[in-house]
């Protein structure tokens, strides 16, 4: 009831922070790069960018993609360890908002009930919106207004497709990355997601 009494709030408020904000803030003399901005002030590339890395059945799904999770399941069996995941976008926000980024059995499953409950409570729009707001772009960096800034030095809005496609690849990781960097690993990535944005499908 508390997970989703705050789902509900957030339908229509913004949220001030985030679990992952508050456990960084914890560190003595960090500084939080933060600044929400409106869904439609974030360029539709970076929207399209995420979607196509992150969830590219975001809006088909009802929070879990099983389709993904058979195929990470099965390729994580043949290499004995876990090598694939297969979160989808509102199970990533309910970990960001709510949780730890540890992977215990409880966790899963409170991410689990989070994501069924705000899939309900909220609309696919405000999904993405909230998690472009508060998804980590680099040590202290939390949303997309403040990742453009700090990577390009430009706002959300004038993200330009390889900019986008660029913050979209580090996002798994994106503390390894420094600003605007590109290793031949994330220029792979980044032609691989740009291939699939046209397909992406965004609310």
């Amino acid at each position: 009831l508390w997970f989703l009494g705050h789902l509900i709030y957030w339908s229509q408020a913004n949220p001030s922070s985030t679990a992952f904000m508050d456990r960084y803030l914890e560190k003595p003399g960090v500084r939080l790069r933060h600044n929400w901005i409106a869904y439609e002030r974030i360029s539709p590339h970076l929207k399209r960018a995420v979607v196509a890395a992150e969830d590219a059945r975001f809006l088909d799904h009802e929070g879990f993609d099983w389709e993904a999770i058979t195929k990470a399941m099965h390729k994580n069996e043949q290499h004995g360890k876990v090598v694939a995941g297969a979160s989808t976008i509102s199970q990533q926000l309910a970990k960001n908002l709510f949780l730890s980024g540890s992977r215990s059995w409880l966790r899963k499953a409170q991410e689990a009930a989070i994501t069924w409950m705000m899939e309900r409570a909220l609309s696919k729009r405000r999904i993405l919106e909230i998690y472009l707001n508060v998804a980590e772009w680099g040590e202290g960096v939390f949303g997309a207004e403040a990742a453009a800034r700090y990577h390009f030095g430009v706002s959300a809005a004038a993200l330009s497709p390889e900019q986008a496609t660029w913050l979209a690849a580090i996002l798994p990781s994106p503390k390894r990355y420094e600003r605007g960097r590109e290793t031949p690993y994330l220029a792979g990535r980044m032609a691989t997601i740009s291939g699939r944005m046209t397909s992406a499908q965004i609310p």
